[in-house]
C-alpha cells in the first residue's frame, strides 16, 4: 500500500475531526466517549484516504459494516493525534449528542451525513448488522442485556449443545398444532452419553439444541480490543500540530496494511440479504439472525453454530486474511426460487409408499435369524395371537433376556432363626403389587419392597407431583381404582404371554424378533413397575452396554417435561388394558460389513421432496421413517429427553421395547422397528411438548399383521468440533451410517419405499444440516430410494436444498463425483483452516468448483474446434 503524504495526513486528520465533532453523529462502534475521540476513526479516515475515496460521501451500502468495527481493534499507538480545540469541541458535540439520544430514544445511526438515496434503501439491514458485529466483538459490557439472549418460549431444537447459549427467539413446534403452553424454563445442556445411565436427550439428543449466536471469526479480537482499551487509557491525546508532526512518523506502511487487510475482511463477508417475504433461521451457512427481532423459530433455530475461534495473534489473523483475500472464486448464484412455495421438488403423492411398492410377504416362520414369539398357525386377522410355545421356557444367560418372572431371579431373606436364604423374587413382586394402591406413596412403597438397595437412590418426585397435583380428583381417582390395577394385572401375567425366551440383539448379529403387541404391553407394564432384573446397576454392570428400561428415572426430579410424559405413556396403559391389541411388531438389527466404494460410485441421485411443513409421522406414512437416534436407542425417553427420538417413542411407545433387548449401536449398525402403532397426538417440542389426545391408527396391516410403519434408528456422529465433520473418515462413517439405515440387501429398488427424514444429527451433536441432507441424499441414491425431506419450519433451508439438487442433476453429477467434491472441500478449505469454521461454505465451494470446471470444460471445447480449423 502506497503511504500517505505528511501535509494531507496532518490536515486532512484535523479538519475531517472537526466536521465529524460538528455533524454532532460521530462514526463509532456503538460506545460513544464524551470524554475523548475514538481514534479508529482517525485510522479509517487514513485508509479511504490513501485509498482515494471520500469517506463520507463514497460510502457503498454492502461495504458499511466497516464503519466502525473494521478498524475498532487497529493499534492505537499508530494514531495521529490532533489539537485541543478539536477535542473541546468533540466533548460538547459528545453531551449534545447524549442528550438528544436521551429524549429521542432513538438508536444510534452510523455515518457522518446524510446517507444517499442508496444508503437509504438497505438502511435498517446496515445498521442491524453493524449492530450485531459490534455487539458480538465488543469486549466492554454496555450495562444492557441484548433482546436476542432471551430464551425461546417454544424451543425447536435439539436441546443444548456444549457451551452454547440459544439467541434465537420464537420457536415453532414440530407439530401442526400449536402448544397451548405459556413460557418455559432454561434450556437443559446436552452431552453425548458415555453409559447407558446417562442416556437422556436432555443431556444428548440428536435434535434440538440451545444454539450459539453466529459470529465472523475473524472480528473476534478480544485481546486486541482490551490492549486498545487500555493504550487508550494511559495514552490520553495531546492534541497539537508540532505533536502530529512527530507522531505521524509511527503511522507506517505496515499500519495501513493491518488495516487494509481488516478492510478486505469485511468486505468480502459483506450483506446477506434475504429476498422479501422469508425470514429464515441462522443455519450453519454462516447466515446472521438480527438480534433483537423475534421471528418464527424452528428446529433448526437452535442447531449449533460455528464456536467462536481461539484467541490469536494479529499478525497471524492478518498473514490468514491476505491469503484468503487473495484467493479469487468465481461467485455462482442459484436460480431464483419462487418465494410463496411450501415444497420443492417432486410431488409427494408421486413418491413410493408402502403397501403400494412392497412385494409380497412370505409366510411368517421363525429361523436361526428370526425368532417369532407366537403361533404362526393361528395368525388371524382382528385375533390377538396365541403365544409360542404354549407353556413358560426360562433361559437365565448373557444372551437372553433376564425375566422378572424367572426362577432364577432370587434375592436374600432372613427367616426366623435370622438365617439368609434365596427367595423368589418374582413372588415378592406379586405380593407388592397386589395390594391395593389409593395414592402415589403406595405405589412407590410398592416399587420399592423388591428394589431395596434403592430405597435411599430413587426418587419418586415426579410421579407424586403428577398423581397430587396434576390431574384432578376424579382422574386420580380412576387411575388408582382402574388404570393401575388393570396395569399390574397386564405386568403379573407376564409368564403366560410371553412363553419363549427373548433373545438379546447384541453387536455385529443380523437378527429379528416378532413379538405381538399384547407381549410388548406385558414388557412395558413391567418396566412402569420396575420389575426387570439387573437392569438398575449404573456403571461397569453386564447391562451397561444396554439403555435402561425400569421407569424409575422417569419418576424422578420436578422437570416440567415428566407430567407430559405420564400422561402419553398412561394414555398408553389405559388403551391397550381396555381392548387388547391384535397385530404383531417386529424388530430387526442390521449390521453390514461390506459399504459401497463412495468414490467411484457411478448412481445419479434420486428424486427429492423438501418441505419446510408437516413431521415425518404424519406426512410419511408408508415410508421408511427415520428416527434420529442416540446410539442407546430411545435416548431419554425414560428419563428428562423429550426431542424428536423421545418424542417418537412417547407416541409410539411399542418402540420402547427396543431397549430392552438392544445393544448400543455400532458404527455399521442399525435397528429397523416395523408395525408399531400411534397411540397418542401432541404439541409442541421439548419444553413446550404436550400431551393432546388419544389417537386412532388406522395404517393398514401387512400380511404378517404389522402395520405399514417402518422406522429406522440410526444415529450420527457426535462433532465436539465443527470442522471434524467435514474429515474424509468422519463424511465415510455418516454415509456408512444413512446407508446402513436405507439399505435393504436382495430387495429390488422397486419395491422399496421413499425415505422421510430431516435434519439428522444436527442438534447437540453438532451436525451441519447441510452437509448432512447432502450425505443422506447420497446415501438414498446409493440405496435406491427416492428420498422426502422435511425441515422442519426453516424455509431458507428447504430452498438451499432444493437448489443444491436441482444444479447437481443439472449438471450430471454422480454420487461419486459429490463424494469427490467434499473430499475436496476438506482439502481445500477445512484442512489448514485456522479458524473455527471454514470461511467458504459447502454449497458455495460445490456451486462454484462444479461451474468451473463446467466452463472451463467449455473453453478446452472451444480450443479445439478452433485448432481443428
Amino acid at each position: 500500500m502506497t503511504s500517505v503524504k505528511k501535509e494531507n495526513v496532518c490536515e486532512h486528520d484535523v479538519k475531517q475531526l472537526e466536521n465529524i465533532c460538528q455533524q454532532n453523529c460521530p462514526e463509532v462502534s456503538g460506545e460513544v466517549g464524551t470524554k475523548h475521540v475514538n481514534l479508529s476513526q482517525t485510522g479509517s479516515i487514513c485508509n479511504w484516504e490513501a485509498e482515494g475515496r471520500d469517506p463520507v460521501s463514497d460510502r457503498v451500502p454492502v461495504k458499511a459494516e466497516q464503519t466502525g468495527e473494521a478498524f475498532k481493534n487497529a493499534n492505537i499507538d499508530q494514531m495521529h493525534r490532533t489539537g485541543k480545540e478539536a477535542q473541546r469541541r468533540c466533548e460538547e458535540s459528545g453531551d449534545i449528542w447524549t442528550q438528544r439520544k436521551r429524549s429521542s430514544g432513538q438508536s444510534l445511526k452510523t455515518g457522518n451525513t446524510k446517507p444517499s438515496s442508496k444508503d437509504t434503501e438497505t438502511d435498517g439491514q446496515v445498521v442491524l448488522c453493524n449492530s450485531q458485529k459490534l455487539k458480538s466483538c465488543d469486549p466492554v459490557d454496555t450495562g444492557e442485556q441484548e433482546e436476542g439472549d432471551v430464551v425461546p418460549e417454544s424451543p425447536l431444537s435439539d436441546t443444548g449443545c456444549d457451551a452454547c447459549v440459544s439467541r434465537v427467539g420464537g420457536p415453532e413446534k414440530l407439530s401442526k398444532c400449536r402448544s397451548s403452553s405459556g413460557d418455559s424454563p432454561a434450556f437443559e445442556k446436552e452431552s453425548e452419553p458415555e453409559s447407558p445411565m446417562d442416556v437422556d436427550n436432555s443431556k444428548n439428543s440428536c435434535h434440538g439444541s440451545e444454539a450459539d449466536e453466529e459470529t465472523s471469526p475473524l472480528l473476534d479480537e478480544r485481546e486486541e480490543n482490551n490492549m486498545a482499551k487500555s493504550i487508550n487509557k494511559s495514552f490520553r491525546i495531546q492534541y497539537g500540530d508540532a505533536e502530529l508532526e512527530s507522531r505521524k512518523s509511527r503511522f507506517s506502511t505496515k499500519g495501513c496494511e493491518d488495516f487494509e487487510g481488516i478492510d478486505n475482511s469485511v468486505k468480502d463477508d459483506g450483506l446477506h440479504i434475504k429476498p422479501p417475504g422469508i425470514s429464515p433461521a441462522p443455519s450453519s451457512e454462516g447466515k446472521g439472525a438480527k438480534p433483537g427481532v423475534k421471528k418464527d423459530s424452528k428446529i433448526t433455530s437452535h442447531f449449533m453454530r460455528i464456536p467462536k475461534m481461539e484467541e490469536k495473534s494479529r499478525k497471524d489473523k492478518c498473514e490468514f486474511k491476505s491469503q484468503r483475500a487473495g484467493k479469487k472464486i468465481p461467485k455462482y448464484v442459484p436460480p431464483p426460487l419462487p418465494t410463496n412455495k411450501k415444497w420443492f421438488g417432486t410431488p409427494i403423492e408421486e413418491l413410493r409408499r408402502m403397501p403400494v411398492c412392497g412385494a409380497r410377504l412370505p409366510h411368517l416362520r421363525p429361523s436361526a435369524n428370526h425368532t417369532v414369539t407366537v403361533r404362526v398357525d393361528l395368525l388371524r386377522e382382528g385375533e390377538v395371537p396365541k403365544p409360542f410355545p404354549t407353556h413358560y421356557k426360562d433361559l437365565w444367560d448373557n444372551k437372553h433376556v433376564k425375566m422378572p418372572c424367572s426362577e432364577q431371579n432370587l434375592y436374600p431373606v432372613e427367616d426366623e432363626n435370622g438365617d439368609r436364604t434365596a427367595g423368589s423374587r418374582w413372588e415378592l413382586i406379586q405380593t407388592a403389587l397386589l395390594n391395593k394402591f389409593t395414592c402415589s406413596h403406595d405405589l412407590k412403597e410398592a416399587i420399592l419392597r423388591y428394589n431395596v438397595a434403592y430405597a435411599k437412590k430413587w426418587d419418586f418426585t415426579a410421579l407424586t407431583d403428577f398423581c397430587d397435583k396434576v390431574l384432578e380428583d376424579a382422574e386420580a381417582q380412576h387411575l388408582f381404582q382402574s388404570i393401575l390395577p388393570d396395569m399390574v394385572k397386564l405386568a403379573l401375567c407376564l409368564p403366560t404371554i410371553c412363553t419363549q425366551p427373548i433373545p438379546l440383539l447384541k453387536q455385529k448379529m443380523n437378527h429379528s424378533i416378532t413379538m405381538s403387541q399384547e407381549q410388548i404391553a406385558s414388557f412395558l407394564a413391567n418396566a412402569f413397575f420396575c420389575t426387570f432384573p439387573r437392569r438398575n446397576a449404573k456403571m461397569k454392570s453386564e447391562y451397561s452396554s444396554y439403555p435402561d428400561i425400569n421407569f424409575n428415572r422417569l419418576f424422578e426430579g420436578r422437570s416440567p417435561r415428566k407430567p407430559e410424559k405420564l400422561k402419553t405413556l398412561f394414555c398408553y396403559f389405559r388403551r391397550v388394558t381396555e381392548k387388547k391389541p391384535t397385530g404383531l411388531v417386529t424388530f430387526t438389527r442390521q449390521c453390514l460389513q461390506e459399504f459401497p466404494d463412495w468414490e467411484r460410485s457411478q448412481k445419479k441421485l434420486s428424486r427429492l421432496h423438501v418441505t419446510y411443513e408437516g413431521t415425518i409421522e404424519s406426512n410419511g406414512q408408508g415410508m421408511l421413517q427415520v428416527d434420529f437416534a442416540n446410539r442407546f436407542v430411545g435416548g431419554g425417553v425414560t428419563g428428562a429427553g423429550l426431542v424428536q427420538e423421545e418424542i417418537r417413542f412417547l407416541i409410539n411407545p411399542e418402540l420402547i421395547v427396543s431397549r430392552l433387548i438392544t445393544e448400543v449401536l455400532d458404527h455399521n449398525e442399525c435397528l429397523i422397528i416395523t408395525g408399531t402403532e400411534q397411540y397418542s397426538e401432541y404439541t409442541g417440542y421439548a419444553e413446550t411438548y404436550r400431551w393432546a389426545r388419544s389417537h386412532e391408527d388406522k395404517t393398514p396391516r401387512d400380511e404378517w399383521q404389522r402395520r405399514y410403519t417402518e422406522i429406522v434408528a440410526i444415529d450420527a456422529f457426535h462433532f465436539r468440533r465443527f470442522l471434524d465433520q467435514f474429515g474424509p473418515e468422519k463424511i465415510r462413517r455418516e454415509l456408512n451410517k444413512a446407508y446402513c439405515g436405507f439399505s435393504r440387501p436382495n430387495v429390488p429398488p422397486q419395491n422399496l419405499s421413499a425415505i422421510a427424514t430431516g435434519n439428522w444429527g444436527c442438534g447437540a451433536f453438532g451436525g451441519d444440516s447441510r452437509l448432512k441432507a447432502l450425505i443422506q441424499i447420497l446415501a438414498a441414491a446409493e440405496s435406491g430410494r427416492d428420498i422426502v425431506y422435511f425441515t422442519f419450519g426453516d424455509v431458507e433451508l428447504m430452498r438451499d436444498i432444493y437448489s443444491m439438487h436441482t444444479f447437481l442433476c443439472e449438471k450430471n453429477q454422480t454420487v461419486g463425483d459429490i463424494y469427490r467434491l467434499l473430499l475436496r472441500y476438506y482439502n481445500e478449505e477445512c484442512r489448514t483452516c485456522s479458524t473455527s469454521g471454514p470461511e467458504v461454505k459447502l454449497y458455495s465451494f460445490i456451486y462454484n468448483t462444479v461451474e468451473s470446471y463446467a466452463d472451463s470444460t467449455d473453453d478446452d471445447e472451444e480450443k479445439g474446434l478452433c485448432f481443428e480449423d
